[in-house]
């Protein structure tokens, strides 16, 4: 195990990707042989220890830069139960050193260039350019702050590239008017409900489309997930255009997992172009949750705090990545997923800050069985100053038995209270199936009315896992209908196209 990492060394170090000199070769493998057994260095050429309390990210088996995913725990990474989570360590000793606020700062993906290489270098022609002797004066004689002005000087420009200048400040949307009707209920101060449809399994669509029109009378937007638990399905882009063509507001959902920075843009580009105005941004689930044979699971190329930076530039300053302009910028809300019990609250606070700050306009939580554990989580959030920066949306899943409710005891990032299984149970042994339904949905109108009136709630984000059936009743006995909501007449009723 590495001294200063408490995780362990569970891959080797990068080769770089192109011919070295034997004089870079040879620093090298000096920085390697210090820095492999006091911090399990991979050598990514990208090095931020100073600001993830000298415990290395890349420990991490998604290599997420910017804060920990949404299955964090303190015991375990949920994807490999035989180590700790890496970024639940460095939120740890980072507020026992008071460095939390280090954390904020979004920091780029990996410039693949430099992987292999080493950073000392880096460093130094920092410090030549700032002026040697000035740099170590001040190292050496100044304290405090002047001497962490002249470290972060140094640094600063080490992790933040020309192309990157992240920073830790919030980032305003850069337009006024709403670009869909999701943005336009939550500035109106609706309480705003959306619904997820889970995508199909083939290239029938009967299902999906019969899905859309049954829901879309009662909520304002139609979420579809992205490969969800590293599955594939159809794309969420594909559903998202079903559903306009249906009449309904798409929210796309784009995974970090499955793209590269170059994707990302291009597939912004066309499903802005197709009219999906409402985008959210997850890193996404691990391979280690698909089916075998599985896909490479030992680090995403972004996370989804940088796909937010990439994808609010090119709104708001009209730009790619590389520096390019882009003539007719894409339009849309920004939005991201949000984890009330995935880590200790004050460090997921931190976590959707940054978020928020990066660029997100709205959150959807995951799942929440329990509004008094959540408050705490509010009160997190409160605290950083940011719930009037972000809308909110509450994710509510009814159960559909009691084996549901135990299952979800093993999602990452879900937390199912006793009680709430011992009802699932008991109504099981009652009345069977049937009684289990009718618990699972009085059990969700019973959230929700805990939610509807708390400060920083926005909306309910409903995601009924293949259970699209019972949307309606949970819209209508919650007191949610939409303004101006006009009962669709049944499906017998309906002409016949």
């Amino acid at each position: 195990m590495p001294i200063f990492t408490p995780g362990r060394r569970w891959q080797p170090a990068y080769s770089p990707f192109r011919q070295e000199s034997f004089g870079n070769i040879v620093l090298e493998n000096i920085e390697y042989a210090i820095k492999g057994p006091l911090f399990g260095c991979r050598m990514c050429g990208n090095c931020m220890l100073q600001e993830t309390a000298f415990i290395c990210p890349m420990e991490c088996p998604k290599g997420l830069r910017n804060g920990p995913c949404g299955g964090s725990t303190p015991e375990f990474c949920y994807v490999d139960k035989t180590r700790p989570c890496i970024w639940y360590k460095i939120f740890e000793r980072s507020f026992k050193l008071g460095r939390e606020e280090k954390l904020m700062e979004v920091l780029p993906p990996l410039d693949w260039e430099k992987v292999g290489t080493e950073t000392w270098k880096d460093v130094a022609n920092t410090v030549s350019k700032n002026g040697t002797g000035k740099v170590f004066k001040s190292l050496v004689l100044n304290q405090g702050q002047s001497r962490w002005k002249t470290w972060d000087l140094v640094f600063r420009a080490v992790r933040q590239p020309e192309w990157w200048q992240g920073d830790n400040q919030y980032h305003a949307p850069a337009y006024n008017e709403p670009v869909s009707n999701l943005e336009r209920g939550f500035k109106a101060g609706d309480f705003v409900v959306a619904c997820e449809i889970a995508p199909p399994l083939s290239t029938s669509t009967k299902k999906l489309i019969e899905n859309i029109n049954l829901v879309k009378p009662y909520v304002t937007s139609i979420n579809f997930t992205d490969n969800a638990s590293a599955t594939p399905r159809m794309t969420s882009w594909a559903c998202s255009k079903f559903a306009i063509d249906a009449g309904a507001e798409p929210v796309m959902q784009i995974a970090a997992r499955d793209r590269t920075r170059a994707s990302l843009q291009g597939e912004i580009l066309g499903a802005s172009a197709l009219g999906v105005r409402n985008m959210l941004c997850i890193t996404g689930d691990s391979p280690v949750l698909a089916p075998q044979p599985r896909g490479r699971m030992d680090i995403n190329d972004m996370d989804a705090i940088q796909m937010i930076w990439i994808l609010r530039r090119m709104r708001d300053e009209g730009h790619y990545l590389d520096g390019r302009e882009i003539k007719f910028p894409p339009k849309f809300f920004l939005g991201a997923a949000a984890a009330p019990f995935a880590s200790d609250p004050k460090f997921q606070a931190i976590r959707e800050h940054k978020k928020v700050n990066a660029g997100a306009q709205f959150f959807q939580t995951n799942l929440v069985y329990d509004p008094e554990r959540m408050e705490i989580w509010l009160n997190e959030l409160a605290k950083r100053n940011i719930l009037d920066k972000v809308y909110i949306m509450i994710g509510i899943t009814p159960l559909k038995s009691a084996k549901m409710a135990h299952y979800m005891t093993q999602v990452p990032g879900v937390f199912v209270p006793k009680h709430i299984l011992d009802r699932m149970d008991q109504a099981t042994e009652k009345g069977g199936p049937q009684a289990a339904q009718e618990e699972g949905v009085k059990i969700a109108l019973e959230i929700i009315e805990k939610i509807k009136g708390k400060q920083g709630i926005h909306g309910l984000h409903i995601m009924p896992v293949g259970w699209e059936d019972i949307v309606p009743r949970i819209v209508t006995e919650a007191g949610l209908l939409p303004k101006g909501f006009v009962k669709p007449e049944p499906a017998s009723k309906q002409p016949v196209a």
